[in-house]
């Protein structure tokens, strides 16, 4: 009896042994099981990802290009000098027509008028329709969409010239629809807005839309106009007059606003993302709102800044961007900060929205944690040593 349950003993011990490495707490399955039981396992030859990027050491050569951010512009419309766009009527516009006559007794103005205001009738209102024409009694069915008010009276009058007096026509605009330009996202007031023949240009349109309500450092200003898109940084748009466009009929000027952020990881006093906020930020204003560089970890030799830049930024730099086939290119710019002039490079070293921020740990890190692994090795295969004896003492005592 005495020695099956000294023999149940051991094979238990035993079998706690073999079993350690899936009895110790765990919060899911590791990476080798993982990997294990995976049906279909697709991967690269070491792991990597594949994507070829550029590297850049910070200095001042290359603060002309990124000591701020690139603006974007709405100029490919044109539009920005000269005067107004014409307003042509359009399908949909209300208009009234009134036709004059040098004298009564004509077509429109009979012999007896009497004590007329004038001679003169104003016909009733009429929209465009559809198929971008007017009604104008003895002279038909008038073209009238896509023309100037001056061109469809002068086909009124020479239509009626044979049959009123001296005919003069006038026609006005009671609503015009068809120039109309739609302002959204992030006003106070979206709505589609009438444009003035005196001409509207962008803040024009955002004024009417009473203004913005988000930040303007923050907020973005896209126009589309017939199947093309542009966007530009709508404190640029305030500040540089010739980004002020007029819009043209048919416009839609959509108002967003972006949070900037950028991503702050490695050896930093914080990790994370981190808002801009209302204000332009620096690479040095950047690492001091992470937290700065951790001492007894960062290596200020490896401060690296991830970014996709435009290729022809890169070629202005003299950078060799022949293998790359993309118009943007990763980008990854390093300063090293235990040159004491690099702390003047990375507070003129603009970032831009979506940048990742990564500082590397010190070789002596590096160092520090395989001696930490060997001696927690070296501490554990003693304990087993220490753990067999005590195992076999009590099995004996037993």
């Amino acid at each position: 009896m005495l020695v099956n349950l000294r023999l149940g003993v051991g094979l238990a011990l035993v079998a706690a042994i073999l079993s350690g490495c899936t009895a110790t707490p765990r919060a899911g399955p590791d990476d080798y099981a993982i990997e294990a039981n995976a049906y279909v396992k697709v991967s690269t030859k070491g792991r990597k990802v594949g994507i070829e990027y550029a590297l850049l050491d910070i200095d001042s050569s290359i603060l002309a290009y990124f000591g701020k951010e690139e603006p974007t512009s709405l100029g490919g419309f044109g539009g920005g000098k000269g005067g107004p766009p014409a307003l042509p009527l359009g399908i949909g516009d209300i208009v009234t027509v009134s036709i004059f006559e040098a004298q009564s007794g004509g077509l429109f103005i009979p012999a007896d008028a009497g004590s007329r205001p004038g001679n003169f009738i104003t016909l009733p209102e009429q929209t465009i329709d559809r198929s971008g024409t007017i009604s104008v009694p003895y002279a038909g069915r008038i073209s009238a969409a896509g023309r100037s008010v001056d061109d469809v009276q002068a086909e009124i009058e020479d239509l009626l010239a044979n049959r009123a007096i001296e005919p003069q026509v006038v026609i006005t605009t009671i609503k015009s629809r068809s120039s109309q330009v739609s302002v959204l996202g992030d006003v106070r007031a979206p709505a589609k807005f009438e444009l003035s023949p005196a001409g509207d240009r962008v803040l024009d349109m955002i004024s009417q839309a009473g203004g913005l309500s988000a930040p303007g450092i923050e907020t973005y200003v896209t126009l589309q106009r017939r199947g093309r898109t542009a966007t530009v940084l709508y404190d640029h748009l305030a500040d540089t007059p010739a980004e002020n466009i007029y819009v043209a009929p048919g416009d839609t000027i959509f108002v967003n606003r972006e949070r900037r952020t950028y991503l702050a990881f490695g050896a930093t006093g914080l990790s994370g993302r981190f808002d801009f906020e209302e204000s332009g930020l620096t690479l040095g204003e950047a690492l001091g709102k992470a937290g700065g560089l951790l001492d007894g970890r960062a290596d200020p030799a490896q401060v690296m800044l991830y970014r996709v830049v435009s290729r022809q930024t890169l070629v202005k730099l003299g950078v060799d961007v022949h293998k790359f086939a993309s118009d943007e290119v990763p980008v990854i710019f390093r300063a090293n900060l235990r040159d004491p002039a690099a702390f003047f490079a990375v507070q003129k070293f603009a970032m831009s929205d979506k940048d990742i921020v990564y500082v590397s740990n010190s070789d002596s890190v590096e160092l520090l944690k395989f001696l930490n692994l060997v001696n927690s090795v070296s501490a554990t295969a003693a304990g087993v040593s220490d753990d067999v004896v005590d195992t076999r003492n009590a099995l004996r005592a037993l």
